[in-house]
């Protein structure tokens, strides 16, 4: 049995004119509820994949080599486990100076100072925080500031995470439709000259281009 209770922001109870209101959430949490119980006991149940996926300390440092001959030194990100050997790594490099964010569009708008002031950097983040960059993209759009995004994808190969899903499926297309170029690496071995090509497109001609980092590189999160 489930109860659904309702308050206002002050914990009272809502009066009997709000009734309907109270009826209709409860219809609509109630199904959603019932549908997340399955999924959250059947983690446990899950066939194992085969982790295939390269270690993440080769490919980073593919990345941050990339970097370094790009002349990136400012970067900017939100703490993922995605991108943890490539933070380090930047962390530890003196020509870099790595700056953490509480949300990933500050990053747009501080690589756009860095590049008034005359540094390139890089914006690394998780697919899920692609929408959070949406609006403020429109700065790198209209004044046509260059922007290097280099995403870890969710929701792709293996994911066990419904919620990754919706965000991760649609990431290409809301970038393209925002008027980022985006290119897709899925082989470590293709990752320093994608970024280094990307790093020259975006630098070169003032233009947004993400380098998305596709799940299977990165390997499927096991929830236990």
């Amino acid at each position: 049995n489930t109860f659904v209770a309702i308050t206002d922001g002050g914990g009272e109870f809502l009066g009997s004119e709000h009734r309907h209101l109270l009826s209709t959430v409860a219809l609509c949490l109630l199904p959603t509820a019932y549908c997340l119980l399955p999924a959250a006991s059947q983690y446990h149940s899950l066939s194992p994949m085969p982790q295939d996926s390269p270690a993440q300390s080769v490919w980073a440092e593919y990345i941050h080599r990339a970097f370094q001959e790009s002349a990136i030194q400012q970067i900017a990100y939100v703490p993922d486990a995605g991108h943890k050997e490539l933070i380090q790594l930047c962390e530890a490099d003196e020509r870099m100076h790595a700056v953490p964010l509480t949300t990933e569009e500050e990053g747009v708008a501080l690589l756009a100072g860095g590049w008034l002031g005359g540094q390139r950097g890089a914006l690394l983040m998780q697919s899920s925080g692609v929408g959070n960059c949406i609006n403020m993209l429109s700065l790198i759009e209209e004044c046509r500031f260059p922007l290097l995004m280099l995403i870890t994808m969710r929701g792709q190969w293996g994911e066990t995470n419904p919620w990754q899903i919706p965000m991760g499926q649609s990431v290409a297309a809301v970038l393209e439709r925002s008027g980022v170029i985006v290119q897709n690496v899925d082989s470590p071995g293709d990752l320093g000259p994608d970024v280094t090509a990307a790093a020259q497109m975006a630098y070169s001609c003032s233009r947004a281009v993400a380098v998305l980092i596709g799940q299977r590189m990165i390997g499927a999160k096991k929830f236990e």
